[in-house]
């Protein structure tokens, strides 16, 4: 498979982006970047993360399956973020140094995404909640397939929290209503920004890269 023929949004291309690319300009008419949302990142989103969410939803037994659902969000918010901030990781060999927009460290991305981004800042009010979240819940879950220092997964809050602090709960199916909820406001959000514009055109640039 060439560079070009990587799949990168349902069946779009990374030929078809660079096609497409052409016709996006920042701070420019509206209407190609409604193309981009609708063509590139909403597939993307949709068919990589919601879609498998739902399913685990939707023919969930309530015996576990909370733990794929988080895991699967877990790494959304990190390409959510990336995608804002227009960056993308980069694994370092010995004498390596990140360039320009890339990044080697999950923690501060994930971790900004809590503190900065719609509605999760309501609910992750200081740095401390949030690095405990990250290392009890994302570490946790991608690294050994469990929660850690003390934080369970729940289904859903009664009153549409996303997490408990006291009780170090999480909430899954409240966590997926505001990650909705976020990208909701990032769509609408993206046709007259020209900061995320530009880190939009970055991000996927990046995920054309082998």
């Amino acid at each position: 498979m060439t560079d070009d023929q990587v799949y990168i949004a349902g069946w779009k291309t990374a030929a078809d982006w660079a096609r497409f690319r052409e016709t996006l300009v920042v701070s420019g008419d509206r209407e190609p970047w409604h193309t981009a949302l609708v063509e590139y990142f909403r597939p993307r989103l949709t068919l990589r993360y919601f879609n498998p969410i739902r399913l685990l939803q939707e023919h969930g037994t309530f015996q576990g399956e909370g733990f794929s659902i988080l895991a699967i969000q877990c790494t959304l918010i990190e390409f959510l973020e990336a995608t804002v901030q227009g960056i993308s990781y980069r694994f370092l060999r010995r004498g390596e140094r990140p360039g320009p927009y890339e990044y080697t460290s999950s923690s501060d991305v994930f971790v900004s995404f809590l503190r900065n981004r719609r509605p999760f800042a309501t609910h992750f009010q200081d740095d401390a909640i949030a690095r405990d979240f990250y290392v009890g819940i994302r570490c946790g879950l991608l690294h050994e397939a469990r929660t850690k220092n003390g934080w369970r997964i729940w289904a859903r809050s009664p009153d549409g929290a996303v997490i408990n602090r006291d009780k170090q709960l999480v909430y899954r199916d409240d966590f997926q209503v505001a990650l909705n909820e976020f990208v909701s406001w990032y769509e609408a959000a993206l046709p007259a920004a020209p900061d995320l514009q530009e880190a939009f055109i970055r991000k996927f640039n990046g995920l054309c890269q082998p």
